[in-house]
């Protein structure tokens, strides 16, 4: 697969740990966190000005909602933000000190998906957690490492996810009326000279586009091969979203955490959300269900 255009700097590189983008079609704004600076980001791309909504702890992932505002996964559990007053909905019990929630997205029924990881990557700390729209949280998955990309089929009778560690996108069988999820079977993987898998979206035609922590790049995928490649002008891609008014446009996160003075300076861009145009269309993100 061509891709159309090359990457373009759509918001300057000032995130510490760009993630979470997600497209906001209410308003027209991508929305995207920046983790360790507790920070949900809404960006008219097209300005582009940029909304910071501060969080009291470290945000893992934000989403939109039915009933206005937003969803997200902050270090002790699930939060409403924005369009009132910030409150907790549910807090985590194995969320902690030493844990924080790393990425998430809602399923086609609304229902909130958010993965743990511990800060020091301890294997096996984390856990992925589904809230529901009655507000219950419910543990899905223990034994994650570093709980990250989450994606749907087309048919919603497949969930794509990622536990980063693993190096692969794994496919779990699902129940679009429960939730539940069965049957977990490897379907890509990642050679370790590419780099680490990290966050993942999903296309129109039901390619999975995923962003390689340390490759330098978003890959394309269908059917389990390598379709087309994005390269970027930084080591650390974190995730993507399709976004613009025809969810044409393909918007990556990037982060400079962890990088040292030397990679710094060579990568001035890190910490930059791009904006691709790849000839293909997205779809439109779903939105928490929830009150």
């Amino acid at each position: 697969m061509a891709i159309g255009d090359g990457p373009e700097v759509v918001i300057g590189p000032g995130a510490r740990l760009g993630e979470g983008p997600v497209w906001d079609a209410r308003s027209g704004r991508l929305a995207w966190i920046d983790v360790l600076s507790s920070q949900i980001l809404l960006t008219d791309v097209a300005t582009p000005q940029t909304e910071v909504i501060e969080v009291p702890s470290h945000v893992g992932a934000v989403a939109p909602r039915a009933a206005g505002g937003f969803v997200a996964a902050l270090q002790d559990g699930f939060w409403v933000v924005g369009d009132g007053p910030t409150r907790r909905i549910t807090s985590v019990a194995e969320a902690g000190p030493s844990l924080r929630f790393n990425d998430g997205k809602c399923d086609p029924a609304g229902r909130f998906w958010a993965g743990t990881m511990a800060y020091d990557e301890k294997p096996g700390a984390g856990a992925l957690y589904r809230l529901d729209p009655d507000g219950r949280a419910s543990l899905v998955l223990d034994g994650v490492t570093i709980s990250n990309g989450l994606a749907w089929s087309l048919d919603g009778l497949t969930m794509y996810y990622i536990d980063t560690p693993t190096r692969r996108i794994d496919a779990f069988s699902f129940s679009p009326g429960t939730g539940e999820i069965s049957d977990r079977r490897p379907v890509i993987s990642i050679p370790a000279e590419l780099g680490l898998p990290d966050g993942l979206t999903i296309d129109a035609e039901g390619g999975l586009w995923v962003a390689l922590w340390g490759g330098a790049a978003v890959h394309r995928y269908v059917d389990g091969r390598l379709d087309a490649v994005v390269t970027l002008p930084v080591s650390q891609p974190t995730s993507c979203a399709f976004g613009g008014e025809n969810l044409d446009e393909l918007y990556v996160t990037s982060a400079r955490e962890g990088l040292s003075l030397e990679q710094r300076e060579a990568q001035p861009l890190a910490g930059a959300v791009f904006r691709v145009r790849p000839g293909v269309r997205g779809l439109p993100a779903a939105v928490f269900a929830g009150a």
